[in-house]
This record gives C-alpha cells, sequence and structure tokens, in this order.
C-alpha cells in the first residue's frame, strides 16, 4: 500500500511538469511523501521498534527467572525467546496455530529452530493449540504475554473467549501484557469482568505499523 503510494505521488508529479498544473506536482508530492514515512515507520517496528518494546516490558517486570511464562500467539517466537531468556530456572510456552495466513513462514519447526539458535530451547515449550482453548491448567501461568495475534481470531465473542482463557490460566498475582493494534478496550473490559485488575497505553512511536494511525497499544493486567 505505500509503496503504491509513492508510486502514484510521483506519477502526478511527472504528470505535472508534464501538463504544467501546479496544484498535481503538490499532491503527488505530498502523496509520495506520506508514503515513504509510512513505510519507513512499519518497516521499522516490524524489523526493530517491536523488539525493542517488549525487551522494555520484560524487563520492567523484574522477573525472579523461574518462572512459567506463556505466549499467547508466539508465532516464530520474538517475544516468547525474549521471554524464555529470562527464566533461566523456569519456562516459556509458546501457543500457536502457525497460521502463515496470519504471519509469513510461520511454522513450529521454524520457531523452535530459533529457540535452538538463542539457547533457550532446554526451557521452551511448543504448543500446537486454538487460543480460546489453551491446554493449560486453570491458574499455571505466572505471566501470559500476546503480541499482536488476538485480533486474528474472528468475531468479538471469539476474542473474548481468548482472553478469558488468559485469565483463567493465570495465578491469582500473575500478570498479563497484551499488545495489538485493535480491539484493546474490549480485551481491557473482558479481562477486568474475569477479576484482572488493568490499565492501557500507547507504546509510542516503534510501535506505530505506518504511523499513528496504526499504533499498537498495550492491556497490562494482574489477576486479582
Amino acid at each position: 500500500m505505500f509503496a503504491a503510494m509513492v508510486v502514484a505521488g510521483v506519477a502526478a508529479v511527472v504528470l505535472a511538469q508534464v501538463a504544467g498544473i501546479a496544484w498535481l506536482g503538490i499532491t503527488g508530492g505530498w502523496l509520495g511523501g506520506f508514503g515513504l514515512v509510512c513505510g519507513g515507520s512499519y518497516l521499522y517496528a516490524t524489523l526493530r521498534g517491536k523488539h525493542v518494546v517488549w525487551t522494555r516490558l520484560l524487563d520492567q517486570m523484574a522477573l525472579r527467572g523461574d518462572e512459567t511464562i506463556v505466549d499467547v500467539g508466539c508465532g516464530r517466537g520474538a517475544v516468547l525467546l525474549l521471554a524464555a531468556a529470562r527464566v533461566p530456572k523456569g519456562n516459556a510456552i509458546g501457543i500457536d496455530i502457525w497460521a502463515t495466513r496470519d504471519q509469513s513462514g510461520n511454522a513450529e519447526a521454524a520457531t523452535r529452530a530459533n529457540a535452538e539458535l538463542e539457547g533457550v530451547a532446554d526451557r521452551t515449550l511448543l504448543v500446537t493449540a486454538d487460543m480460546r482453548a489453551l491446554p493449560l491448567a486453570d491458574a499455571s501461568a505466572d505471566v501470559v504475554v500476546s503480541s499482536l495475534a488476538i485480533h486474528n481470531v474472528p468475531g468479538a465473542d471469539e476474542r473474548a473467549k481468548a482472553i478469558a482463557e488468559i485469565a483463567r490460566v493465570l495465578k491469582p498475582g500473575g500478570r498479563a501484557v497484551i499488545v495489538d493494534i485493535n480491539f484493546t478496550r474490549a480485551y481491557a473490559a473482558e479481562l477486568e469482568r474475569c477479576g484482572v485488575d488493568v490499565t492501557t497505553r500507547g507504546l509510542g512511536p516503534r510501535f506505530w505499523f505506518g504511523g499513528p494511525q496504526v499504533a499498537a497499544r498495550g492491556v497490562f493486567g494482574t489477576k486479582r
């Protein structure tokens, strides 16, 4: 989309020069520039920004190192492996259905290979399961995280099931951190309904996928 904006902008500028239409050149320049800025924002958030933010969020938890951390919709393991590195005496459980429509190259084998490369395979468990029915016992997780995953579940009621599952598996005093680009108000409301104290906030330009109009927000909860 951003590339199309740049191409359209350049075409408009060229046409304006040929036809001598000033306003078309100005519009084309603005459109092309906006596309470049948005595209750069998207690439930065995808390749670097989200990792910086998640590193900070995990550091702020001041984990002991023996916790059980669950990553709901772990994908290729970007957040899961950051979490696993912080629990040398605990374990990190990645839950996913490994759908490539949600993330390119999404596969259990790819995530396992990444865990080996990061040196955390010994404490990383990968589970194929739907986030609406987590195969985990009640009150079994110290921390549950999820990054840009729950919005892929179709339908508000179905997303609410996923949020309720997060609340169910959290221990009393356990913490949840959910980052997403849509539906975060609904996530917060459902967590509150399930006995989790919640705050929400934006995560800044590092988590803008094309500008502030596509900004991720964080939902932070502690189970009562």
